[in-house]
């Protein structure tokens, strides 16, 4: 039986650049939204603390990045293009993680210290949510091309 490979493409490394580029903009705009919604939460410290208190900054940004650079591949993959199937995307992958909330609620150091409210069913940290994702989805969906 032969083997299937996935084989990278330079289409995938500019899929994967824009989707870096989506990730930095929505991590350079999550300051801004904190405000907005009034919320200390914050996606780079969800990913960062766990991995390093002491830099939990720089470890959270890296998979952030990383993260944006493997949707970014996946989003060409599958055909999509333009910033409307960026958004709903965008939109599609947080409903589906969501409800992993429960799981950070109990575990994270932030909740655990009681720095952070109670996140699964708190509507300011989901507006955040819903507001980062369609940022990072527009941004994605105009830097895809052909």
């Amino acid at each position: 039986m032969a083997r299937s490979r996935i084989r990278p493409t330079d289409g995938d490394a500019r899929a994967a650049l824009a989707g870096i580029s989506a990730a930095a903009v929505w991590a350079a705009a999550e300051p801004a939204l904190r405000r907005l919604f009034g919320t200390p939460y914050t996606d780079v410290r969800l990913i960062g603390a766990p991995l390093s208190q002491r830099h939990w900054r720089l470890a959270g940004t890296t998979v952030h990045l990383l993260n944006g650079a493997a949707a970014g591949v996946l989003f060409r993959r599958l055909g999509l293009r333009g910033w409307k199937a960026g958004v709903a995307a965008a939109q599609l992958e947080s409903a589906a993680l969501w409800p992993g909330m429960a799981v950070v609620d109990r575990y994270h150091p932030d909740r655990r210290s009681g720095a952070w409210p109670r996140l699964l069913l708190n509507p300011r940290v989901f507006g955040q949510e819903v507001a980062a994702h369609a940022i990072f989805g527009a941004v994605l969906g105009s830097l895809v091309r052909d």
